[in-house]
């Protein structure tokens, strides 16, 4: 079986830094797969690196099998590499739908429909429908943005993504900000896309890495130190000293 994504010799520095030290991942159709690591360890360059806006000086980014190292992020994805937190505001004063289905316009690039209302044209409404209902906000279709909270936008973020049906989301800290009730919400949105999506989440939530990642890369000072399930993980000593430490994993 083909991986998803495979990473091989990465490199990136900074000056005198190596933020990424010839780091090699794979990620297999269907996997989620969790990176973890303390602050200043190089996941969100990791993560620039794979969606196109931070070019690595040298190794090599496949995804479905293509070299995709020096492609732009427009380009990765059209080809269903997708990001959720690139989507950094809302409309607002529009509706969860309407903002689903702009998505869903802007993925397209643009519309043979132009003077039909946007929620008229069932090629739109019905795909963005669909992403609403994964992302478990069918209850908030109609509602504007302003009256959401913090986790319900999180969710419209992840269903705006989702509406594009992409092969490979790369999610950059979902729960960040959320009470724990939202995040438990967000944890069984991703729960029901195990399988469906390949999955590469960065999250400092261990309750929910280790409840959700089917394999955990530990990331530190650029490179991958351990990668395993999360039972092996847990049980990994050198793990344990560097990142977690025995009374975390513990509990």
């Amino acid at each position: 079986m083909t991986p998803t994504l495979q990473v091989t010799n990465l490199v990136k520095r900074y000056g005198g830094l190596l933020a990424t030290d010839h780091l090699s991942i794979s990620l297999m159709p269907g996997e989620l797969h969790a990176i973890i690591g303390p602050n200043g360890a190089g996941k969100s360059t990791l993560i620039g690196q794979l969606g196109g806006e931070v070019h690595p000086d040298s190794g090599r980014i496949e995804f479905a099998g293509q070299d995709i190292t020096a492609m732009p992020p427009d380009q990765r994805a059209l080809r269903g590499l997708a990001r959720s937190y690139q989507i950094t505001s809302l409309f607002t004063e529009f509706s969860v739908l309407e903002n689903v289905a702009l998505a869903m316009q802007a993925h397209r690039g643009h519309s043979f429909n132009f003077w039909t209302p946007m929620l008229k044209q069932p090629d739109l409404v019905e795909p963005a429908l669909r992403a609403i209902d994964q992302a478990g906000l069918t209850h908030r279709a109609q509602s504007l943005v302003s009256e959401l909270a913090h986790g319900e936008r999180r969710q419209l973020e992840m269903a705006m993504v989702l509406v594009a049906e992409p092969k490979l989301l790369l999610l950059d800290e979902p729960m960040a900000g959320m009470s724990h009730q939202e995040s438990g919400k967000v944890v069984e949105l991703l729960r029901s896309l195990k399988g469906r999506y390949t999955v590469l989440l960065v999250e400092h939530d261990m309750d929910a890495v280790f409840s959700l990642a089917d394999r955990i890369s530990v990331l530190v000072y650029g490179s991958i130190i351990a990668c395993g399930t999360p039972d092996e993980i847990s049980a990994n000593p050198e793990v344990r000293t560097a990142y977690l430490g025995d009374e975390e994993v513990a509990a």
